[in-house]
């Protein structure tokens, strides 16, 4: 088991990206702390950990602000005494407002919020404890979006911060053994990208995800365990001497 015996935080980890890392996870031998803002979905999260034969905790709280993310820490430390690995997955869309000059002030300070500032205040409240434990893994889930025009300039300018911050956190946590990268998704199916949350009906899902997997060199959108695979990857041993680095989980799209 590339994990086994590991302490992780997933953030945002109610479903998508988030729920399928926590159980790939799991069957590398980690105990998982789920953590989000939906409390129904991270319990069902915890349960199929849980049934996997992991231990696994629900923290509900607000990881984008500093104290719900000093919270959630705490709280995974207290419950299994430590802290390996966490995955910085919390995000939210831009929604149907792509035009920069659409997008009121609210709507562009919340989406940096949730998809930056959450990274920031997750990573500032566990390289203490990361630190405490003679090293461990960051892994943080950017975009495509930081590099070609997709999903909106508020969404986009969030996942390139990440991208900037990984970078820049990843030579400075360097000699403390903590390693810092980034998985970027291209075009995916999960909730957020085929339209569930917004309503879409089951076939305007499909034809959306569709339409997305003609513009992919390998002809499909990707599916949450290509991501989840990945961040097992940066966070296991396997990539020991990888740090500061993207890697793009794309299908081909950015070089078509």
């Amino acid at each position: 088991m590339k994990l086994n015996g590991k302490i992780a935080i997933v953030t945002g980890s109610a479903s998508g990206f988030g729920r399928a890392t926590a159980a790939r996870f799991a069957e590398e031998g980690a105990s998982v702390v789920v953590a989000d803002l939906d409390a129904a979905g991270g319990a069902e999260t915890v349960d199929m950990v849980t049934r996997i034969g992991a231990a696994a905790e629900l923290v509900v709280g607000d990881v984008s602000t500093v104290a719900g993310a000093t919270e959630t820490v705490r709280l995974a430390v207290d419950r299994f005494g430590g802290l390996d690995i966490l995955v910085n997955n919390a995000g939210i869309a831009q929604g149907t407002e792509r035009q920069t000059w659409d997008c009121d002030e609210d709507l562009w300070d919340r989406v940096i919020q949730v998809n930056l500032k959450s990274v920031y205040a997750c990573t500032k409240a566990a390289v203490p404890h990361l630190e405490a434990r003679g090293g461990g893994a960051i892994v943080s889930v950017a975009s495509i979006a930081a590099s070609v025009c997709v999903g909106g300039a508020a969404y986009a300018a969030s996942k390139g911060g990440i991208l900037s911050f990984t970078r820049h956190v990843a030579r400075e946590l360097a000699p403390q053994g903590i390693r810092a990268n980034c998985v970027s998704p291209g075009f995916m199916r999960t909730p957020m990208s085929t339209g569930e949350r917004a309503g879409l009906s089951p076939e305007e899902q499909d034809a959306r995800i569709d339409g997305f997997a003609r513009r992919v060199p390998m002809r499909r959108a990707g599916t949450i365990l290509d991501i989840a695979d990945a961040i097992v990857y940066l966070a296991s041993d396997d990539s020991a001497y990888v740090t500061g680095q993207e890697i793009v989980v794309d299908g081909g799209y950015l070089v078509r």
